[in-house]
């Protein structure tokens, strides 16, 4: 049985073995250093995750999300995250995106609160909150406006412009 960690382990493995050092140079530069970097291209990130995709089928909503924090998190004890691995989460949590329920919104949260950069932010807001939102039933709307509504009185400017995008599709 495939575990989480594999499939964790075969993206990562895969975004180290296609990234170059120019380009790692670069995405940390202007990242300012607050994450590391493999030096693969967006390309390759998207490619990384459908291939994990049609390799690993059986990811279910726990098996998703749960890839999507282990990508997210550090590759290793000590080390700094990974832009590549949180780009790679990203493209997970929008392929999957159907399989999200409300209860996923502080896990999105943490992402947005740790994300660093517009790079991961704008595509997590756009590709997988406002979907995620909008194919929300009634009951779970109202449930996630209540997130949303915490979300615009917090002092992070990420959670308030989340809240205002997540609020215009209500």
């Amino acid at each position: 049985m495939t575990t989480v960690q594999d499939v964790a382990a075969f993206i990562d493995r895969t975004l180290q073995n296609e990234g170059t050092w120019y380009r790692a140079d670069d995405v940390e530069g202007r990242l300012g250093g607050s994450l590391a970097s493999y030096g693969a291209s967006v390309g390759a990130v998207r490619g990384t995750v459908r291939d994990a995709l049609r390799k690993f089928r059986d990811l279910d909503h726990d098996g998703v999300v749960f890839l999507a924090s282990a990508l997210w998190g550090v590759p290793k004890p000590g080390s700094r995250p990974v832009f590549e691995r949180r780009l790679a989460a990203v493209v997970l949590l929008q392929a999957r995106v159907g399989l999200l329920r409300h209860t996923d919104l502080t896990r999105i949260e943490g992402f947005l609160r740790s994300a660093h950069t517009p790079e991961l932010t704008d595509p997590l807001m756009a590709d997988v909150l406002v979907p995620l939102l909008g194919a929300l039933g009634e009951k779970d709307r109202r449930r996630a406006v209540t997130v949303l509504d915490r979300w615009k009185a917090d002092p992070d400017r990420q959670l308030r412009a989340a809240a205002r995008i997540g609020g215009n599709h209500e």
